[in-house]
């Protein structure tokens, strides 16, 4: 990032190669407004510091739901990170995120083991966003 046309031009490169790009821990660190505008984008991850903390703060509830909005009106998917639980993955729901991580759905499956994962989990897919 402290060489931002040379990222935005492998980013450009990798993107034309059919390759999805995020933007991982949104609003922290060199996550920012000005990184949704230079570089060429997919999808937008929360950082679960933000989401944590939205059943007792309603700061961060509404800085989630900016977020999300902002994500929705450019166009980007947006995933909530970190959601362990069902009242969090409501509060998601409610404010129109359609995508989350975290432990609710599964902890950490080694790359080996993902396919057997996805098959005996197909009938347990929870979206979001319904």
């Amino acid at each position: 990032m402290n060489d931002a046309p040379t990222t935005e031009q492998t980013m450009s490169q990798l993107r034309a190669l059919g390759i999805r790009l995020s933007i991982d821990d949104f609003g922290t660190g060199y996550s920012s407004l000005s990184s949704l505008q230079r570089f060429p984008v997919d999808t937008l991850k929360i950082d679960q510091s933000f989401r944590s903390a939205m059943q007792a703060e309603r700061e961060s509830c509404a800085i989630v739901g900016t977020i999300v909005a902002l994500g929705q009106n450019r166009g980007l998917q947006v995933v909530a990170e970190g959601v362990e639980t069902l009242s969090q993955l409501e509060m998601l729901r409610s404010i129109g995120c359609a995508a989350a991580q975290g432990y609710f759905f599964s902890k950490p499956v080694p790359a080996d083991a993902v396919k057997t994962f996805v098959d005996l989990n197909q009938s347990q897919v929870v979206h979001v966003g319904a």
